[in-house]
């Protein structure tokens, strides 16, 4: 496996655009690691200090993730060096699309991703340039659509994506209204960590769970976990965090997602995150969700989980271990010999899943629809790995191997 995975990793990407913004300081790259099936997906990141490797690795996950979540497309990403809380950024957004409309009219997917909103960002300045939807490249490029299908398949897209979500088993209640796109890639998460427990034995209800990051991912699977009986005892974000060892209600954990401002935690009793970071990895749980930036987890978080009690990872984040190595460096290898992970690919693979699911002929548009097909997306990529591997341990490896035999 790890001879394969040296081989799909040293491969050139087949395209990379280089961009260097005009007005600002900006530098943006599209990495194409390969046009499989006649066109590449993958999502619009920015944030400062981000280069060309990173995006380079994204692109090669997210095809990965393509041969869970389909279509039988090549990996791609959007990178952007630019400061997110700069005023520029919408002016900058609207450059870097601009660029890059020709490929996303031919044969690239694109959507949102880390600090670039889907909804809010990429649809509406993609649509200002003629472009249907961000994902007309694959459209044009995979399924050669005709004009009538063309026309059904995008409509599905615009439809599904930023669709407000009425179903209460699938947004928590509040004021603010929720989209397919704010809550999906949470929910296959935490379904992640239920088909987990069905699969390979054990009840998931009373199980308890630290969660790293609260934006859209961290807090959405935070609050299925909880509909599922999971007690939430700790979360750590960016600038602190809470620790509650008797575990957070359902209304409690729903709070604080509706409390968020942006993508922060708001809470009373906020530990200051030197606090919150000294404490947190000797929490007692079963399950982690690191759903932060990517490669953050080091090898001393690691041990002091396992030795907590900790039985299975779900990733929200992409390749959440602090490793060099762009998939599975000696962190991510050490705690799979010791624990469930559940690699990113399957794990937060809910957004490509959706747009894959949008694009089959006559997709149905509802909520229960939608959230039902990630899920069992997401249910047959554990099955096929709990049959080549049935252990508790390896789990990463064993789906590396499946994915891998499918590229290499």
């Amino acid at each position: 496996m790890q001879e394969l995975l040296k081989k799909f990793e040293n491969k050139q990407p087949e395209i990379t655009f280089e961009w260097s913004d005009s007005e600002s300081e900006a530098e943006g790259w599209v990495v194409i690691n390969s046009l499989r099936g006649g066109a590449a997906g993958g999502g619009t990141r920015m944030r400062k200090g981000l280069d060309k490797r990173e995006v380079e690795s994204l692109a090669k996950t997210m095809e990965v993730k393509f041969t869970v979540s389909g279509p039988a497309i090549g990996g791609a990403k959007s990178g952007i060096n630019f400061d997110p809380n700069d005023p520029r950024k919408d002016e900058v957004l609207r450059r870097w699309y601009k660029a890059v409309i020709p490929l996303l009219k031919s044969y690239y997917g694109t959507g949102g991703d880390l600090n670039v909103d889907e909804i809010h960002e990429v649809i509406p300045i993609t649509e200002s340039y003629g472009l249907w939807h961000p994902q007309e490249g694959v459209v044009n490029g995979h399924y050669h659509a005709t004009e009538p299908e063309k026309i059904r398949k995008i409509g599905q897209l615009r439809q599904g994506v930023s669709k407000v979500l009425e179903d209460p088993d699938f947004t928590p209640n509040g004021p603010k209204k929720y989209t397919v796109a704010d809550m999906i890639t949470g929910f296959g998460v935490a379904e992640a960590v239920r088909h987990y427990y069905t699969i390979w034995g054990g009840s998931i209800k009373g199980k308890r769970a630290v969660i790293q990051g609260w934006g859209n991912v961290g807090a959405a699977a935070a609050c299925f976990l909880a509909v599922e009986g999971v007690k939430i005892v700790g979360i750590i974000d960016r600038d602190g965090g809470v620790i509650n060892e008797n575990g957070y209600s359902l209304d409690e954990v729903r709070e604080l997602f509706l409390n968020r401002k942006g993508n922060k935690l708001v809470a009373e009793n906020q530990l200051t995150f030197e606090e919150i970071n000294e404490k947190i990895w000797d929490l007692e749980s079963e399950i982690f969700i690191p759903a932060a930036s990517s490669r953050l987890i080091t090898q001393d978080q690691a041990e002091r989980m396992v030795n907590a009690g900790l039985e299975v990872i779900s990733c929200g984040a992409n390749v959440p271990f602090a490793d060099p190595e762009i998939f599975f460096g000696p962190i991510g290898v050490w705690t799979d010999q010791r624990v469930s992970v559940i690699p990113d690919f399957i794990a937060n693979c809910g957004m490509a899943r959706v747009f894959a699911y949008l694009m089959t002929d006559n997709a149905e548009v509802t909520d229960k629809a939608i959230f039902t097909d990630v899920s069992k997306t997401i249910e047959k990529a554990l099955l096929k790995v709990n049959s080549k591997n049935p252990e508790k341990v390896k789990l990463a490896e064993s789906s590396f191997s499946i994915a891998l035999a499918q590229l290499v």
